[in-house]
């Protein structure tokens, strides 16, 4: 009888024991499983955007972090689940001329020259500096033919004219950015400046170049426009 139970109490020891040593492994088989998973997406390559531009893309006047790019990067990666590295190919000054000769440089180091999404914003140098709006459109078109024939996605970030040239000359530009969007089926956010223009609160000194909060606003109204683009194109 005594036999009998020491053999019993000793098989409940062995049990309680397996069973502790049961719910280790599978704690630590979960954990190393989830590693896994986790190492996975840390190695996830990254898409990547270039956005090409003038002084608005570029961040004119703003400290690291504060630009267009940085705070684009900076939402998407919060919003979205595979990282994302925006280059700044943003140059101050720049008229769609300057943007259309020097495009192909400007995307040819990024994966072969063929980045996930092209940010196009130019033409806010030529509507101030009353450039024609035949060359603007001329320059406009041939970059998004370019982009399109090398099957680049692409998104036209469009500008609208100021009134200082007079109503001929803003219907003409104004009418640029749709037409091209519609000629090449590719993807058109009207006004870059949405919500930002004219508003002193939103713009430095200058009144023409947005201060943080100004570009906070942008990235607000543009970010799911462009998330919404990326993710159809995973």
């Amino acid at each position: 009888m005594r036999n009998s139970l020491k053999h019993n109490s000793t098989l409940i020891i062995y049990r309680r024991v397996f069973t502790i040593f049961f719910a280790l492994w599978v704690t630590f088989a979960s954990f190393g499983a989830a590693g896994a998973v986790g190492q996975g997406n840390a190695e996830k390559k990254p898409i990547e955007i270039v956005a090409l531009g003038d002084s608005l893309t570029a961040g004119y006047g703003l400290g690291p972090g504060e630009g267009y790019t940085d705070q684009l990067q900076n939402w998407l990666n919060e919003n979205m689940e595979v990282p994302v590295k925006v280059i700044n190919a943003g140059v101050s000054g720049d008229t769609s001329t300057g943007g259309r000769s020097r495009m192909d440089w400007a995307i040819a180091p990024i994966k072969g020259g063929k980045p996930d999404l092209v940010i196009l914003e130019l033409g806010a140098n030529d509507a101030l500096r009353g450039v024609s709006p035949e060359i603007t459109r001329e320059n406009i078109f041939a970059m998004v033919k370019v982009l399109k024939e090398r099957g680049i996605p692409t998104l036209i970030a469009g500008m609208l004219a100021t009134p200082s040239w007079g109503k001929d000359y803003g219907q003409k530009f104004d009418t640029i950015f749709p037409d091209v969007a519609q000629e090449y089926s590719v993807p058109l956010y009207p006004f870059f400046l949405d919500g930002v223009a004219a508003d002193p609160a939103l713009n430095q000194d200058d009144g023409l170049h947005p201060n943080v909060k100004g570009v906070a606003i942008i990235i607000e109204k543009m970010g799911p426009v462009i998330k919404e683009q990326l993710e159809a194109g995973l």
